[in-house]
């Protein structure tokens, strides 16, 4: 039997995987699906020669992340960073535009540029301050003291009712509610507003990069260092049992609270197991794949360059789109996260070709077709967006949880996003990765820190594992 079993290719199981087998010991990745990848898949959805990525599309952390860059992931794969990170259009044929630069954002907001410079400028100098308070658990003491108090303070403002105090105008706020919009919460939250703030501040420090080749190669560049050193990774074998495991010393699962549940059953203690069954998961996601014809003809010709556009107008707009969500409705005029990843990368499409890849967020385990509603609101922007479709394809919530276990009702996040979710992962504990059943380790979504494709929850667990049980140190992870 091998030293180590991991359950699930998601991000978060292969980086666990990669960790394991550089440390020297002998790894087996056990996945249910007939690829690997979870949350970063990669097909020909609807037809030959048109890839879409099945989940992520577009990873702020993929030049962030301390596993990736620890890992040199940008050594391995190719990545193209737009100029023009984000933006949010608005009626009238404006956008706001989020660009790479700090200071060419702060040009195109006009009267809000000095404002909305004194927000996120300390936040994109203190970067990495930034990146160490959100990557890892947040009860713990900061090594940047002053950028996790410039964080929490700038936190506070734009997660309360505060949040328009420093601007006058529509453009900066429409921009800064699109990136928060990502954390499927009400608006104005605390944790929207965290998360909102850290992912801008990346757009302005390193830009949002996509992956040549779809998000599956992110998966391949981590698969392609298991197999190198000497580890097995197994396709369509879901795992059931941990009995199914035989006599791995370690065994790190990349499931969420209710996969956890399922397989290690009675062998959890009674108070362990009451905490996963209360665990709380998010709302879901409806998503809409597009083929077209033609780039998108946005109102605002600007947005043609943006790798990520949020789709549905003023902060206003926004933060009612994702409340109805929140009290059980579907939005007639959803907020839409929206990206063309065949703009930047002509491989993904034939000549003439282009794919579009878009999501609105639903109540969780929501089985409607948000596919008209999310055209109306691309047509609203890009009039004549609808002579451009060639076909579409959607996947509603209830199928998201369908095609992933971890999604469950459609939630990609593996577990609500508010603080108390944040703190309680899947439970209050200074190692949340270490389950009560000796050598095994949750290392999914569920487990600090959070959502995101960053192999961080994968390379936590990991770490606890080699120390745990082989009282080994994490090896060196990148490339020789």
């Amino acid at each position: 039997m091998p030293d180590v079993a991991v359950v699930g290719s998601g991000p978060n199981g292969l980086a666990a995987a990669v960790v394991m087998a550089r440390a020297g010991l002998s790894v087996e990745v056990h996945e249910a699906a007939a690829t690997i990848g979870g949350g970063t898949r990669t097909s020909e959805l609807m037809q030959p020669g048109h890839l879409h990525d099945i989940c992520s599309a577009v990873h702020p952390m993929a030049l962030a992340s301390p596993f990736f860059r620890a890992f040199e992931l940008q050594r391995r794969i190719d990545l193209v960073v737009p100029e023009l990170s984000f933006g949010s259009p608005l009626d009238g044929g404006r956008a706001a535009l989020g660009y790479h630069s700090l200071e060419r954002t702060v040009q195109a907001l006009g009267r809000d540029g000095a404002a909305y410079s004194r927000l996120l400028g300390p936040l994109v100098s203190r970067i990495e301050g930034v990146m160490d308070l959100t990557q890892h658990q947040l009860l713990r003491i900061p090594r940047d003291p002053l950028a996790a108090a410039l964080f929490g303070l700038r936190t506070f403002e734009q997660g309360s009712r505060l949040w328009n105090t420093r601007f006058r105008e529509p453009l900066a706020p429409a921009l800064l509610s699109g990136v928060a919009a990502h954390a499927v919460s009400h608006l104005p939250s605390l944790a929207a507003a965290g998360a909102g703030l850290m992912l801008t501040a990346l757009a302005h420090a390193q830009g949002w990069p996509v992956p040549l080749g779809g998000s599956a190669a992110i998966a391949a560049a981590l698969a392609a260092d298991i197999r190198g050193h000497d580890g097995v990774i197994r396709t369509g074998e879901p795992v059931e049992s941990l009995r199914q495991l035989g006599g791995a010393r370690a065994t790190l699962l990349d499931v969420a609270p209710r996969g956890l549940l399922h397989i290690a059953g009675a062998q959890l203690p009674g108070k362990y197991r009451r905490s996963l069954e209360s665990y709380r998961y998010g709302n879901g996601s409806c998503k809409v794949d597009y083929i077209l014809s033609g780039p998108v003809p946005w109102a605002a010709s600007d947005l043609a360059d943006a790798g990520t556009v949020h789709v549905g107008g003023t902060r206003d707009e926004l933060a009612r789109a994702e409340n109805e969500v929140a009290a059980g409705k579907h939005p007639e005029r959803p907020y839409v996260l929206v990206t063309q990843p065949s703009r930047f990368d002509s491989a993904r499409a034939p000549a003439g070709r282009h794919i579009l890849w878009a999501y609105c967020h639903v109540p969780a385990g929501s089985t409607r077709d948000m596919g008209e509603a999310v055209t109306a609101q691309l047509e609203r922007f890009a009039p004549g967006f609808r002579d451009v479709v060639v076909q579409t394809h959607v996947t509603t919530a209830a199928e998201l949880a369908s095609y992933n276990r971890n999604y469950v009702g459609g939630d990609f996040s593996a577990g609500i996003m508010d603080v108390r979710g944040l703190i309680q992962r899947p439970v209050v504990s200074p190692v949340p990765w270490r389950t009560p059943v000796p050598g095994v380790y949750l290392c999914s979504s569920s487990t600090p820190p959070g959502p995101g494709v960053t192999g961080m929850p994968g390379f936590f667990a990991a770490k606890h594992a080699l120390k745990d049980i082989f009282g080994l140190k994490v090896p060196a992870l990148g490339i020789p």
